[in-house]
Order: C-alpha cells, then sequence, then structure tokens
C-alpha cells in the first residue's frame, strides 16, 4: 500500500501532447462487474479487472494515468430496489488489478467520481447521503462532504477553476449549484418530472442535462442559475460531452440509438450519428478529435469522428459497459 500512496502523489504539472490522443481508454462494464482497460489504437480491450464489488458504473483516472478509480454503486438503478454501495476500489493501469479501497462505513450508492481541476481531491456523488463526498486520493480518507439537498444525486459536472459543481439530481428533477469552497448549496434549479446526466460548456457558461420526461436538452445559464433554453431531441437524451472549441454538444439518445450534435451557436441538433443499441455516455479524447460512446446494449463502444460526424470504429467491451475515463499512457 505505501507503494500505492507514493505514486498517487506523483501527478505531472502537464500532460504532454502525446498523451492528448494516446492514453487507454477505461470503462465500466457493469454486466460483468469489471473495469476494463482499451487500447483505442488497436481497437480492443486488452484487460479487464474485476472489481470485487457489486458494481461500477463510473470511473475517473488519477491526472498521472496510474490509477481508476471506481465508485461500486450496487446491483440496481438510480431510485431503485437493491443494494446500497458502501465501498470505492482503486485499480492499477500498469499491474491490472484493485490496489486500494475506500469504506463509506454504510451505504451511500457512490456513483460519479472527478478529480478536482485546482486541488487534485477525489469527488463522488454519494446519493443516499445527499452529499458529494471530497476524498483525499492519496490517503483514501473522507475529507469532507459537500449537501446537495436533494434526493439521488447521481451526476457530477465540475468548473475548470474547482470552485462550483453541478449535480444532476434524477428523481429530484433538479440539478444542484454547489460551492466547493464554503461546501454549501447554493441553488436548486428546477428542471422536469426526472432529469439525467449533466456537463459544462468549455467556458462554464452553460450546464447541460437531458429531461426524462421529453425529448429535449435543458440549457442552464450557469450565471443566473437557471434554464435558458431547450433543445428538442430526437428522443429523450442521456450523457453529454462538449468540445473544447465551444462549437459542439454531443448528446447520446439511447432509445433512438443515435447520437445528436448540438450546434451551440444555434441551438439546435445539426446532425445524428447512428450507433449500437443503447447509447449511455460520451467522452471526448483530449486532442478532441474522436468521440467514444458507451452503448450498453450492444456491449460495444463507438468511436465517433468530431466533425466528420460518422462512426469511424466500434470496439468491442463487457456487458453493460457504460462508464468511460481517459488515462494517460505512461
Amino acid at each position: 500500500m505505501l507503494r500505492f500512496f507514493l505514486l498517487a502523489s506523483m501527478v505531472p504539472l502537464a500532460a504532454s501532447a502525446a498523451s492528448l490522443s494516446h492514453g487507454w481508454l477505461i470503462v465500466a462494464n457493469k454486466g460483468d462487474q469489471t473495469v476494463g482497460i482499451i487500447d483505442p489504437d488497436k481497437g480492443e480491450e486488452v484487460a479487464t479487472v474485476p472489481e470485487g464489488g457489486i458494481t461500477a458504473h463510473e470511473v475517473i483516472a488519477s491526472p498521472d494515468g496510474r490509477f481508476v478509480y471506481a465508485p461500486i454503486y450496487g446491483n440496481s438503478g438510480v431510485g431503485k430496489p437493491g443494494t446500497d454501495g458502501t465501498k470505492m476500489v482503486v485499480v492499477d493501469v500498469a499491474e491490472r488489478k484493485v490496489v486500494g479501497r475506500l469504506d463509506f462505513g454504510h451505504g451511500v450508492r457512490p456513483h460519479c467520481p472527478l478529480i478536482g481541476p485546482e486541488n487534485g481531491l477525489l469527488y463522488v456523488t454519494t446519493e443516499l447521503d445527499q452529499t458529494v463526498s471530497v476524498i483525499d486520493p492519496k490517503t483514501l480518507k473522507i475529507v469532507a462532504a459537500v449537501p446537495t439537498g436533494q434526493k439521488e444525486s447521481h451526476m457530477l459536472a465540475i468548473t475548470r477553476d474547482g470552485r462550483r459543481g453541478y449535480t444532476a439530481n434524477v428523481g429530484a428533477g433538479t440539478v444542484s449549484v454547489l460551492d466547493f469552497q464554503a461546501r454549501k448549496t447554493l441553488a436548486v434549479i428546477p428542471i422536469s418530472g426526472e432529469t439525467q446526466r449533466i456537463s459544462l460548456a468549455a467556458d462554464d457558461s452553460m450546464a447541460f442535462t437531458s429531461d426524462q420526461t421529453k425529448p429535449r436538452l435543458a440549457v442552464i445559464d450557469t450565471a443566473a442559475n437557471k434554464v435558458k433554453s431547450w433543445v428538442p431531441l430526437p428522443a429523450p437524451g442521456y450523457g453529454t460531452a462538449a468540445t473544447k472549441d465551444g462549437r459542439w454538444l454531443l448528446v447520446a439518445v439511447p432509445k433512438a440509438n443515435k447520437v445528436a450534435v448540438v450546434d451551440l451557436k444555434a441551438m439546435k441538433v445539426a446532425a445524428t450519428v447512428d450507433v449500437p443499441r443503447a447509447p449511455q455516455e460520451v467522452l471526448i479524447r483530449p486532442d478532441q478529435r474522436i468521440a467514444y460512446v458507451s452503448c450498453s446494449n450492444s456491449r460495444q463502444v463507438a468511436a465517433i469522428g468530431i466533425g466528420s460526424w460518422k462512426t469511424e470504429k466500434l470496439i468491442a467491451a463487457g456487458r453493460g459497459v457504460d462508464g468511460l475515463a481517459w488515462a494517460v499512457r505512461q
């Protein structure tokens, strides 16, 4: 364990140019209860690591690409009866095994992990406590909890300066705005009867979440903390990701088996891309050339060309592939 703690503290100041396109694609295979490691250049899953729990939905890699953090959510979906996860595991990417564990002490259904862009702390949504837990990744100790004030705070987005967080509160149909410095809820934004997933524009001026009751995307003005517009979609949306140039937002549309490409200047769908069944999450590669989309019911990840808006490659993954992360390759 000493080796793990020492390595975890060795975070590079900046990613190399090569790491923008040369890395590992990390996937959460919910049905197999594994963390998958995909070589995107070869287009194949080269390793799977058993989590030792049921089951991780989301993953995040440390900035140096050495470790993957996988909260163990439980055996059900959000708001549904089932087991309540109590742990998070840490996977060593090179050794391809679990090397660390955090125990939350009680059932919290930990879900979405993110790394703070400035302080390097790990933020994990802890649904049943209605909080975001703040964790020191070097010691795997919980150092704080930020209340969301809402049930089923499932997914999280963090601003570039690390000061604000936004949670999509599924059953409540709201978005909580969090002050991570003061560790309090600043606002709760009503969206619909049910909302899912959340992401931010490249400049943090807008947040995006998908209405699950109607085929539309909510666009939130983060300065005013209110919905400023709606974008019609082919069917209810799910995961989203924005390009760094501020021009495009990619939206997974599970029931249509498509990814919608939203023009953020015109605020309308400019293109759709056919993908395998039940697209879930969207991850844009750091070099902004490829978007990876997990397609849960097909056990595949679709690689979509940014700009061409075509599926360039289909990569086999595990059952129920969902969460995605990028790990810098050593």
